[in-house]
């Protein structure tokens, strides 16, 4: 991998892992147009930790929720008065709905960097579930509010949130989409989606450098993620500004005909043997 690579990819990671069309699909779909083995350890490595550059800048753009979220969770560990403060319940509630992901990211981890790694399932994963965000879209009322979020509400949008361990699912199109059908709007579900991938990806992060700091080293280089890792984060600024303020008055139709249209056109070009599938 060489610097320019390196940039473009960090770039597609930050523009793509907040918008509900999949940031593993594109990257996948990106290090394979580009000659990469896409199930190697250290590029499976390699498009995990990128992914906390964006998630660094989710916690920027938060960075007031968070301080005064953390503590406000803090004072109700100490205090049960404190425990009434809303703020409470959803620093408890974004932990719980943290947890399912990494239960099953564990678990089938194995899975998740080699045989879901094929572009076969990135095109399905990218069609088939914009069939579930259309639904999701349509059927929501959004007549519940950030204030109305439950331990139950994140719990289950974190149940949602393992669906895109499979690369084309998305992260946030699968967490969007639980929360519409649990009749939040567009707003509140983008949010909730931000919150959630904190401790999701970080862990990821970090789970990647502790196992593949040496396939990094010896492969795609320290440099070139760490620079892919900066660049996703100084686009993803922008792109997570950008959504806030569409999604304020827009559906996620554009979104949904974006993904089918992506994955007919991978589907075109395995079947046609112009790519391979891994």
């Amino acid at each position: 991998m060489n610097i320019f690579e390196a940039v473009l990819l960090g770039a597609v990671e930050g523009v793509t892992e907040f918008l509900p069309i999949s940031s593993t699909g594109h990257l996948t779909i990106a290090e394979k147009l580009l000659g990469y083995q896409i199930d190697s350890p250290d590029i499976t490595a390699f498009t995990a930790i990128i992914q906390s550059g964006a998630v660094l800048a989710t916690v920027w753009f938060l960075r007031k929720d968070i301080l005064r979220i953390v503590p406000a969770w803090v004072r109700g560990l100490l205090s049960a008065e404190a425990r009434k403060d809303p703020d409470w319940r959803f620093g408890w509630a974004v932990i719980l709905g943290s947890i399912p992901i990494g239960i099953i990211g564990l678990a089938f981890q194995d899975t998740i960097e080699t045989t879901l790694r094929s572009l076969w399932f990135v095109a399905g994963a990218l069609i088939l579930w914009s069939g579930v965000m259309a639904f999701a879209d349509h059927a929501a009322t959004q007549v519940r509010h950030e204030d109305d979020t439950t331990w139950k509400d994140t719990l289950i949008i974190g149940t949602a949130q393992c669906l895109a361990l499979i690369p084309g699912v998305s992260r946030s199109g699968a967490t969007m989409s639980a929360g519409l059908l649990r009749d939040f709007d567009r707003v509140t579900v983008t949010k909730l989606s931000f919150f959630l991938s904190i401790p999701a990806l970080l862990g990821a992060t970090v789970l990647q450098v502790h196992d593949e700091a040496g396939n990094i080293a010896e492969g795609v280089g320290w440099v070139n993620t760490l620079t892919a890792t900066a660049v996703s984060f100084v686009v993803a600024l922008f792109a997570v500004t950008w959504l806030l303020r569409y999604i304020a008055k827009h559906s996620y139709a554009i979104f949904i005909a974006y993904r089918v249209v992506v994955g007919l056109l991978l589907i075109v070009l395995l079947a046609t043997d112009t790519i391979a599938a891994k």
